[in-house]
């Protein structure tokens, strides 16, 4: 897979930045090198000797496996607040010597932090004499310092753009050493140690030279810069051009610039505009100049990725230089709470990409790569992608525009857990400079349409901030800019053109689920557009078959050392249960969440934190996607698609949960964000029974409908008084004639039920005369609601972990959804799947599980919790046994007859009804002091991080301004 990356990479000069007419000559493979971790290269001259080992370039350290091995004393770069893994008796064994497990992130098979030294012979031809001659790094991590024949030419440290270096003055015909200086460590320019532009939480902190590595040789007078500024009204682009002459002479000439279509069936095609020049020698000049284009003018949005190519031809009487430069007709601009592109809303749905490349350990710098992983974004629904505190390669961009998708790229730092802004630090000019380098860089893809500084700052934010803003808004209006982006607590800063922030987001399944309720009443307090910060952070259990696609330069130690704690707990078989119960339950609160927004009007667009997982802050598993962007077999894209996509049918639910003598009242509403408003459309509705067998329908009158959120459509009434028997509903709301379809499941009960009659003694409390029940062959039903002991310290919300629990130090929730043997005649009463669904909330939200410590190997409750992978404890909330002669169910749950919740109602129903038939025959045997022991003593293990500090969420007011200069 490398190897195959690697060619693409080769190939991929990127045509749209290379300069007609110009010679390069690569300098990808064989490089000699040496590595110096005492820094001592410079003072020993190593610019003149000859070093010692081999690498290829492009490439890492990492790659040509070069650096230190993995031991516990690796000084990583990134944060740790879970530190049990070094000190847990229980993780010892993966703490030796060749089995070393980082349980944090991904584990390289070398690593290094500090100066490397890469060095080549070049042969320079007689016919680049007279010709500028320029060095092009792309991607180097991070400092680079350069010699030519032991000269020094100098040194560029950036994190966004290629460092290029102008070798014209060294390089004459002949036979040249130059030698290159890459140093990864944190010096001066603190970005922070968890940005994703270097921790290893995500890429990972590398070394080397990943991306094109040339000497282009060309023109001494040339286009230094090439920026184009669409103006969609008016038909024009207003191009600004500067020229730079690096020669002796004076220089004039002429310029012709013209556009072109080139991804579209419509062609178009502007006149050739031109203009006479003047540079001074060694100076530099600048033009501007109006290109008009006609009728048949494309524009460049999600729906109509139209592009051109800028020609500029650069004439004097001895040379002539030509630039392409690719760009869209297209304008962002915001109208109150609203983004409009080229005039029309848009509702931006989005996902974080946090720089996760699980092969290589750097971001790809091919095209053929960022369209796959952009595709697959559009495929489920999406519009949009935030880089998380870094800038991807210049491959991205020209991808983006193919595809159509709206990029945030942001300036490469996290300014907290270290550095700070706005207190003087490097870190305040360095934003400045990198965000300058990614606007000449990249400012000309459609694509890049919004912009950040960074991620969740600390220091004096507000001023810097807007300060930030105002002189982006005054320097280039093509694209729309915020502070940085930010969770709820942080400071709002007041200048920014849109906010990108928490607060406004998730799930508050406190309380009955529903979809009634939206996000109005929080949102009206900002004018401008909202977009939801990191959204989502559902976690799933680990998927273990993900561990072989790890082929090249990590490895997955953490989920290495999950399967096998889960194996020693005696559960190794059940990862895969485990793994798809917690990716149903994952997928429905996405779902749920997504529909909140879409149904709030004046929303301006989300962010996922993701769509694929985060392989860092230890193992982040949000994604529906793994870290290689693909599936893990519990939710397809056409599946997500249904609740997040340009329309989406959506339904206003007061409950999930009804009995039989209510009736179903739901309101029906739209989202809409296409290319045009939906002209007649026809809104039809169905209620299926089992298998699918439709129950009810109908559908409304066609209608206009606008783009926006939460459009009312109509409303449905459907008594539901028919239905005598526990029944699983399916409502489906679709737009006919088109593919946009939604639905919601739904559990009708009934209101009254036959009382049970059997031998079971239902009690409360594990007391003496359950003991003499069970002794005598007899059924025992214990509701322990509020009695667990062991488990007590277990949260068990309906939401499952949030990001995870070791980066949030054991923050509630602790469980990931249930397991439910859904096969068992115990539920003959109750539909249910193998997964937590909403019909299951009024059960488990909130309810105590107990912790089966000391029940025989192999023991599987009829409802089994999931822990944290952390942990990996067997819980239970509902088990049966045979106790002794007798026989018993014990539920943490609460559930008796009178209780008025319908489904714990219901459930309960089902199980005595199974305890009352000659079906129940619990295979497993328990003694009745194992069972007993839950109720009594603590659990033999707690949790312990070891680390006092904790991430900023977990600070009280951390974030507010409370910092010491």
């Amino acid at each position: 897979m490398i190897k195959l990356n690697k060619f693409i990479l080769f190939i991929a000069f990127i045509a749209f930045t290379a300069f007609k007419g110009d010679e390069t000559i690569s300098l990808s493979g064989k490089w000699k090198f040496q590595a110096d971790p005492n820094g001592k290269g410079i003072a020993e001259k190593w610019f003149l000797k000859s070093l010692a080992e081999e690498v290829k370039l492009p490439g890492s350290m990492a790659e040509n496996l070069k650096g230190d091995e993995i031991t516990l004393k690796t000084k990583w770069t990134g944060s740790i607040y879970d530190s049990s893994f070094y000190f847990n008796p229980r993780l010892e064994k993966y703490r030796q010597p060749g089995n070393i497990h980082i349980p944090f992130w991904l584990t390289p098979q070398k690593y290094y932090v500090g100066a490397a030294w890469y060095q080549k012979e070049l042969n320079i031809p007689s016919a680049w004499k007279g010709k500028r001659v320029v060095l092009h790094l792309e991607r180097s991590h991070i400092e680079t310092r350069v010699w030519v024949d032991g000269e020094e030419i100098g040194m560029q440290n950036s994190l966004v753009t290629a460092h290029e270096y102008d070798l014209t003055k060294n390089l004459s015909p002949g036979k040249h050493l130059i030698s290159i200086r890459v140093d990864n460590s944190i010096k001066e320019i603190n970005v922070g140690p968890d940005s994703h532009s270097i921790t290893d939480h995500t890429q990972g902190n590398w070394n080397g030279v990943v991306g094109k590595i040339a000497l282009n040789a060309g023109s001494p007078v040339f286009f230094e810069d090439i920026q184009v500024f669409p103006d969609i009204k008016n038909r024009k682009a207003r191009v600004k051009l500067n020229i730079r002459n690096t020669g002796s002479e004076k220089t004039s000439g002429k310029i012709s610039i013209s556009a072109k279509s080139f991804n579209v069936e419509a062609k178009d095609e502007t006149q050739i505009v031109s203009s006479a020049f003047s540079v001074a020698k060694a100076g530099n000049t600048s033009l501007e100049l109006e290109l008009p284009f006609g009728q048949g003018m494309q524009t460049w949005d999600e729906f109509n990725p139209a592009l051109y190519k800028l020609t500029a031809i650069l004439t004097t009487k001895k040379v002539e230089s030509t630039r392409e430069v690719q760009f869209g007709m297209r304008e962002i601009k915001i109208e109150g709470n609203r983004f409009l592109i080229n005039g029309r809303p848009v509702f931006l749905r989005g996902t974080l990409n946090n720089c996760e490349f699980p092969l290589t350990g750097y971001p790809a710098t091919a095209e053929i790569a960022w369209e796959r992983i952009f595709k697959i974004a559009k495929d489920h629904g999406l519009n949009h992608m935030r880089f998380h505190s870094w800038c991807p390669p210049e491959a991205a961009f020209i991808a983006a525009d193919k595809i159509g998708l709206y990029l945030q790229p942001e300036g490469p730092s996290w300014p907290n857990h270290g550095p700070k802004i706005g207190l003087g630090q490097p870190i305040d000019q360095y934003l400045y400079d990198e965000t300058n380098r990614m606007a000449k860089a990249y400012g000309n893809y459609a694509s890049f349409t919004m912009l950040s500084a960074g991620n969740e700052p600390a220091g004096d934010q507000v001023k810097y901030l807007n300060a930030f803003v105002d002189y982006w808004k005054n320097k280039d209006d093509r694209r729309v800019y915020t502070g940085m982006s930010v969770g709820g607590s942080w400071p709002i800063v007041p200048k920014a053109e849109f906010q990108v922030r928490g607060g406004i987001r998730g799930l508050a399944w406190d309380k009955r689920p529903e979809t009634v309720s939206d996000f109005s009443q929080p949102l009206s307090k900002f004018k401008v557009p909202f977009v939801a910060h990191e959204i989502g952070q559902y976690c799933v259990f680990p998927n273990f078959d993900e561990i072989r696609k790890y082929t090249g330069v990590y490895r997955a130690k953490n989920f290495e050392m999950f399967q096998q704690d889960l194996k020693d707990r005696g559960m190794g078989a059940q990862a895969q249960d485990f793994l798809m119960a917690s990716g149903k339950l994952q997928a429905l609160c996405y779902k749920n969440e997504i529909e909140k927004m879409l149904r709030t009007p004046g929303y301006g667009g989300f962010q996922l934190l993701g769509l694929q997982d985060f392989p860092g802050q230890g193992t982040a598993l949000v994604g529906i996607l793994d870290a290689f962007w693909e599936g893990k077999g519990y939710m397809s894209s056409s599946e997500f698609r249904r609740f997040c996509n340009t329309t989406v049918p959506l339904a206003r639910l007061p409950k999930f949960v009804f009995n039989n003598n209510e009736t179903l009242e739901a309101g029906i509403d739209m989202f809409h964000s296409g290319a045009a408003p939906l002209t007649n459309a026809v809104i039809s509705w169905t209620i299926k029974g089992a298998e699918g067998k439709p129950v009810a329908s109908g559908r409304f009158e066609g209608k206009s409908i606008e783009i926006g959120n939460g459009i009312p459509v109509g409303k449905i009434s459907y008594p539901l008084s028919s239905i005598t028997e526990p029944t699983q509903l399916n409502l489906e709301v679709r737009v006919e004639d088109t593919p946009f379809v939604n639905d919601w499941d739904f559990w009708v009960y009934p209101d009254k039920t036959e009382e049970i009659k059997n031998d079971v003694y239902y009690t409360t409390v594990l007391d003496e005369k359950a003991k003499a029940v069970l002794s005598r062959g007899g059924k025992v039903f214990l509701n322990a609601a509020g009695k667990v002991v062991k488990g007590k310290e277990v949260a068990m919300h309906f939401l499952p972990v949030f990001w995870n629990t070791s980066w949030f130090k054991m923050r509630p929730p602790h469980v990931t959804g249930m397991f439910i043997r859904d096969k068992s005649p115990a539920f003959a009463d109750f539909p249910t799947a193998y997964h937590s669904d909403l019909q299951w909330w009024d059960i488990a939200d909130r309810s105590q599980v107990m912790i089966m410590e000391g029940f025989p190997a192999g023991f599987k409750p009829l409802v089994q919790p999931i822990d944290t992978w952390f942990l990996n404890r067997r819980l239970a909330l509902i088990y049966e046994a045979r106790v002794g002669k007798g026989k018993i169910i014990v539920s943490s749950a609460d559930l008796r007859k009178d209780i008025d919740r319908p489904a714990s109602r219901a459930l309960f129903y089902s199980l005595q009804n199974y305890m009352a038939s000659d079906k129940f025959n619990p295979r497993e045997a328990v003694s009745f002091e194992v069972i007993k022991d839950v109720f009594v003593n603590p659990s033999r293990e707690q949790f312990k991080t070891y680390t006092k500090d904790s991430p900023d969420e977990l600070k009280p007011n951390s974030n507010q301004n409370k910092v010491k200069p």
